[in-house]
């Protein structure tokens, strides 16, 4: 990433982070930059975070790993980013289509964004920082029984209430993208 990109990228994260300080209780901005510049994996955490930008994610920290201490940055965008959508869940879904295929996939873009989909539980935290999915839905990561049976997982927020649905790995809608954590 070369440098005004760089800045571009730093300048929009900090933005936000200090527009949505619910989201981060007690974190600090400059907690946030050193950690990003200590990073060993800083060209690939730069990726990471260019990329949620560039497909409409709105990246911002939305607390710390109480295990590992990394800090956790999510997709805050209102609305399942746009840069997302009409995606089925995984390879093998999209290997499956005969017809009428996606450009890709949920786990296959979110691997090549190094970024990970939200599980359920994060998804629900997610929700009690801000109103995100009132028109949208989001693939969420999908317990191996179930995705072996042929299904996935995905969430919304309706009527002040996350449900979670089930619906055919293969399946995409315009409607329908994911939301992503990197952890740094």
């Amino acid at each position: 990433m070369d440098n005004e990109n760089y800045i571009d990228l730093l300048s929009a994260l900090r933005e936000r982070f200090e527009k949505n300080p619910r989201r981060h209780p007690g974190m600090k901005w400059d907690e946030i930059i050193a950690r990003i510049e200590a990073s060993t994996s800083k060209p690939a955490v730069l990726h990471a975070l260019s990329a949620m930008e560039a497909t409409g994610g709105e990246p911002d920290v939305v607390g710390r790993d109480a295990a590992t201490g990394q800090i956790l940055f999510c997709d805050c965008a209102a609305e399942s980013p746009s840069g997302r959508r009409s995606l089925c869940y995984d390879q093998k879904a999209l290997d499956a289509r005969k017809e009428n295929k996606p450009r890709d996939s949920a786990l296959g873009m979110a691997a090549s964004m190094g970024i990970e989909l939200l599980d359920e539980r994060e998804y629900r935290a997610l929700q009690e920082l801000g109103e995100f999915d009132m028109k949208t839905s989001t693939w969420i990561a999908t317990p191996d029984p179930i995705r072996a049976l042929g299904g996935a997982l995905f969430c919304d927020c309706r009527y002040g209430q996350v449900f979670v649905y089930h619906n055919g790995a293969d399946s995409y809608y315009g409607a329908r993208g994911f939301r992503g954590m990197l952890r740094v």
